[in-house]
C-alpha cells in the first residue's frame, strides 16, 4: 500500500445507527481490516481486504452525499496510519468528522477536531481484555474544550456484561464528564431489560438501540 492510500471496504450514505449522533444522515467511510474477532461484530465482512483508494478519491466519494456528518469506521480504522491524514483533510474542509473505533488502539494521534466514539468491549465480546485503558486516561486528562470530542459506547448482551460495564463506569468516573451510550446486542438482550436495569441503578448512561439493525435486515451491507 502506498502512502496516501487506504484499504476501503465500502463508502456509503445511511442513517447513523449508534452514538449520540444516532438518527442523523451520515456519509460512512468503512476501512477494511480488524482481526480482533469480537463475537458480536455485525460487520465481519470488513475484516477482509477491500480496495485501495487514494485519499482524494475517498473524500470526493464521501462528500458527494452532502451529509451533515462523515464517519470513519471499520473494521478497525486506526490500523491504517494514513487514516490520520484522511481525518485531518476532512476537518480542514470544514466537515464534521466522527471516528468510531473498537477501543483497542490509542486515539492519542487522532486530530483533536474529530469526535471520537470509543467502544468499551464487555466480557461477551470475547475481547474485553484488549480494551485500551489509554483511551479512558486521554479522555479524563483532556482539557475542557477537547473533552467534548470524546464519548464512549458499550453494547451489552446479558446481565454479566451490564454489571461489568457498570463497575467500570463507576470506578473510572466516565459518566461524570462524558456521554456514555449503553445499548443491547441486537437479538441477544431485550431492550426493556436494559432500560429497567439503568433506571433501577440510576446510572447516568444514555440508552441506545442499533437503529440500522431495526430499519434494515440485520447483516445488510451499506447501511
Amino acid at each position: 500500500m502506498k502512502a496516501g492510500q487506504l484499504n476501503i471496504s465500502e463508502i456509503f450514505h445511511s442513517i447513523q445507527g449508534e452514538s449520540s449522533f444516532a438518527g442523523w444522515p451520515c456519509a460512512f467511510i468503512r476501512l477494511a481490516g480488524c482481526g480482533h474477532g469480537c463475537r458480536s461484530c455485525d460487520t465481519t465482512y470488513a475484516d477482509k481486504s477491500g480496495r485501495l483508494l487514494e485519499i482524494e478519491e475517498i473524500i470526493e466519494s464521501a462528500l458527494a452525499f452532502q451529509a451533515p456528518f462523515v464517519e470513519i469506521t471499520g473494521g478497525e480504522p486506526l490500523l491504517q496510519p494514513a487514516v490520520h491524514s484522511l481525518m485531518q483533510q476532512l476537518c480542514d474542509l470544514g466537515q464534521q468528522v466522527l471516528l468510531e473505533t473498537g477501543g483497542f488502539l490509542s486515539v492519542a494521534e487522532v486530530d483533536r477536531r474529530v469526535h471520537k466514539i470509543i467502544d468499551i468491549k464487555p466480557p461477551s465480546s470475547g475481547v474485553s481484555l484488549q480494551n485500551n485503558p489509554d483511551n479512558i486516561r486521554l479522555a479524563l486528562e483532556a482539557s475542557p474544550p477537547h473533552r467534548s470530542t470524546f464519548e464512549f459506547k458499550v453494547v451489552v448482551a446479558d446481565r454479566e456484561d451490564y454489571d461489568w460495564a457498570k463497575s467500570l463506569l463507576l470506578e473510572s468516573g466516565l459518566m461524570d464528564s462524558f456521554t456514555v451510550m449503553m445499548g443491547v446486542a441486537f437479538g441477544e438482550l431485550e431492550p426493556r431489560e436494559l432500560a429497567e436495569w439503568l433506571l433501577s441503578d440510576r446510572l447516568h448512561a444514555r440508552m441506545q438501540l442499533q437503529l440500522h439493525q431495526y430499519i434494515w435486515h440485520p447483516g445488510t451491507r451499506g447501511v
